[in-house]
């Protein structure tokens, strides 16, 4: 089936709308620079990966929107992802609460371009593994109807779960730009979630796909090369 690019735009525009409102309806004013930089550089990369899925790679792309709906998407990893959501969007409030409402934070606005910068960075981890992984479900599930196989280039190579590596340093680069001191120690939460899906991914992994113990045997790390 292929991916009408109209019901995208419709998507994206959609969630560039959910998170404008969760950025300054808590901030209480749109002049709000960081707010600004952030949906900027956020929604252009979306809509980059995007076109460049559905000139390149539009199976993945079919993926990315339809994964979480198959009916082989483990149970656990529904009710993760429902959780995480919820996480996600009180942790998105509290930044321009803390950082414009109310001013609890205040953050050099070097440190701010370093988020910038960091926000760049995880961009380019997220399209060096969409590059390298045409199976790159959001949901966790054997894809069996495309022929999975385990992924070993790029990213993989250093990390098992790259696009959770990307996911640490969005993480990072969102609290910094956003100026949110809290921000930055709630996203360690976000982080932990993230920590504990890949734990549980990869029994699923070595469980069902062919080839992963021999790929995690060579490949020790899961997000933080020398770490973990």
């Amino acid at each position: 089936m292929k991916v009408s690019l109209t019901l995208l735009a419709a998507q994206i525009a959609g969630m560039l709308l959910l998170f404008a409102l969760a950025l300054f309806l808590p901030a209480g004013t749109v002049a709000w620079f960081a707010g600004w930089a952030y949906l900027l550089l956020f929604f252009g990369f979306v809509v980059a990966i995007t076109l460049w899925l559905s000139r390149h790679d539009p199976g993945l792309l079919q993926e990315r929107v339809t994964g979480v709906a198959h009916p082989g998407h483990k149970g656990w990893d529904r009710a993760l992802l429902a959780l995480t959501a919820v996480l996600f969007f009180a942790w998105m409030v509290l930044m321009p609460l803390d950082a414009v409402r109310f001013g609890w934070s205040r953050m050099p606005a070097m440190l701010q371009g370093v988020g910038a910068i960091l926000l760049l960075c995880s961009f380019c981890v997220f399209f060096l593994t969409f590059r390298e992984n045409p199976y790159l479900s959001p949901a966790v599930r054997i894809q069996k109807e495309r022929g999975q196989t385990v992924v070993s280039t790029g990213p993989y190579r250093y990390v098992r779960h790259p696009m959770y590596s990307g996911f640490i340093i969005w993480t990072v680069g969102t609290s910094l730009l956003l100026g949110s001191w809290w921000g930055l120690l709630a996203g360690l939460v976000l982080i932990g979630m993230v920590a504990r899906r890949a734990v549980l991914e990869e029994r699923t992994l070595r469980q069902e796909l062919p080839g992963y113990d021999a790929y995690a045997a060579r490949v020790k790390y899961r997000l933080v090369p020398h770490v973990w």
